[in-house]
C-alpha cells in the first residue's frame, strides 16, 4: 500500500509577498519531473510573441495538462524553475503566479537569460511535482 502523500509548505513574509515557499516538505508520493516548457502560441493556434502575460498563463495551462495526464494538477508543483528574457518582467512574473497558485507556493528560482529557444520566447517554466 502507498504511502499517503504530506505535504508542508515553510512559508515566511517576504517568500510569500513574491508567490514562492521558501520550501516544499513532501513525504510520500509520486514525483514528476517537468520538462521546460515554452508557449509561443495559446491552444487555439493565436500567436503569443511579445505577449508576456499570454505567454505565462498559457506555460502554467500546458504545464497543468502535463499533470493531469501524469495523475496530478498543477496544485502539485513542489519547485519550478523560471526564466525570463527580461528581468524588468519579474514582478509581473509575480503577480501572475499568486493568482495562478493562490496562498501555497511552489519553491521557485527566477532566473534572467540572454534568450531562449526562439527570440520570441518571453518565459520558460520546468518544475518538480509530487503527487498521491
Amino acid at each position: 500500500m502507498a504511502e499517503a502523500l504530506k505535504r508542508s509548505y515553510l512559508k515566511n513574509e517576504r517568500a510569500q509577498s513574491r508567490g514562492y515557499s521558501q520550501a516544499v516538505v513532501t513525504e510520500g508520493g509520486r514525483t514528476i519531473w517537468l520538462a521546460g516548457q515554452v508557449a509561443g502560441e495559446d491552444s487555439s493556434g493565436r500567436s503569443l510573441a511579445a505577449d508576456f502575460d499570454g505567454q505565462v498563463r498559457e506555460v502554467f495551462a500546458r504545464l497543468g495538462r502535463t499533470l493531469e495526464e501524469a495523475g496530478g494538477r498543477l496544485s502539485d508543483m513542489v519547485t519550478m524553475t523560471v526564466f525570463i528574457t527580461d528581468a524588468r518582467l519579474g514582478d509581473r512574473f509575480t503577480q501572475l503566479r499568486c493568482e495562478i497558485f493562490g496562498d501555497n507556493y511552489p519553491a521557485s528560482a527566477l532566473i534572467t537569460v540572454a534568450g531562449l529557444a526562439r527570440p520570441e520566447m518571453l518565459v520558460e517554466v520546468q518544475g518538480i511535482a509530487v503527487i498521491a
